[in-house]
Order: C-alpha cells, then sequence, then structure tokens
C-alpha cells in the first residue's frame, strides 16, 4: 500500500508543480503585455472613466461633420463623436484614404494634459459596410449605428 500512495503523492505533486509553473508563465505573460495591452472607448466613455494623460488607448466613433481642421505639413485635426459626446483628435500623418466626415474612425494614441486626444494612428472603415465590430456594437447601443447603411450623425 505504500508503493501506491507514494504514488499518488508523486503525481500530486508533479501536478502542483506543473500548475504553479503554469501559473508562473501567464503571469510572466500579462507582466510582459502590460504595457502593449490597449484599452478602447468611445468619446462618451472616456468621459465617463478617470483616464489619465498619457495612458495608452483606442478612441472610437464617428468623425464629426465640419470638424477637419488641415494644418501645415501632414498635421490634421478632427472631432471624433458618438453622438453623446465629442472629443478633439490631433494627428500628424497621412490619413487613410476613406477617412472622412461622417464615417466610422478608430484612433490610437494618448491624451495630453489639455484633454485632447492626440493619435499616432487612426483607421478608416474600408468600405460602406464594414465598421470594428467594438465600434458598431457600441454605437449600435447609443441607436446611431444602423447594420449596412451609412451613419448619420
Amino acid at each position: 500500500m505504500t508503493s501506491r500512495t507514494t504514488r499518488k503523492q508523486k503525481r500530486a505533486a508533479l501536478i502542483l508543480a506543473g500548475l504553479a509553473l503554469l501559473g508562473i508563465a501567464a503571469g510572466l505573460v500579462l507582466y510582459a503585455l502590460k504595457d502593449t495591452i490597449v484599452f478602447f472607448y468611445t468619446p462618451s466613455e472616456l468621459a465617463e472613466k478617470n483616464v489619465q494623460a498619457g495612458q495608452r488607448f483606442r478612441l472610437g466613433g464617428l468623425v464629426e461633420i465640419g470638424s477637419i481642421v488641415k494644418g501645415g505639413g501632414m498635421a490634421v485635426r478632427f472631432d471624433v463623436t458618438d453622438t453623446i459626446k465629442t472629443i478633439t483628435v490631433s494627428y500628424q500623418g497621412q490619413l487613410p484614404d476613406l477617412f472622412r466626415e461622417g464615417q466610422g474612425v478608430v484612433a490610437e494614441g494618448k491624451l495630453d494634459a489639455s484633454g485632447n486626444f492626440i493619435a499616432d494612428t487612426v483607421l478608416a472603415k474600408h468600405d460602406e459596410t464594414y465598421m470594428p465590430k467594438d465600434v458598431a456594437d457600441r454605437l449600435k447601443e447609443k441607436g446611431v449605428w444602423k447594420e449596412g447603411k451609412e451613419a448619420s450623425p
């Protein structure tokens, strides 16, 4: 009987050691990814959250009609709205070909100290019916986005 108990104890110890190693590996992966995990917010969610200046996140919504202002070089400012709240986005670079007013957009970047969003990446929807799932779901909740139709703010 002692040999069976010993095998059970060895098996239990091996399983526990495996689980401990798996936990450590998962912890290391999460620690390594903490700087690359980017949260997604609409302008009204951003107003509700306590997002610190300098924290990276994605901002999604519709480009507000009449808000695009091109500056010198490749600088551009525009407003992103979910028809409840609006936030101003500054971007330095070439915008996607399909970027235009009234269309869906996802911008990735950080808030500056004054509350403006400084984007380093801007993505526009790529055809008349596509909208990133997170953006579409949140705009549908607010009654703004209609599946298969142009969104109208």
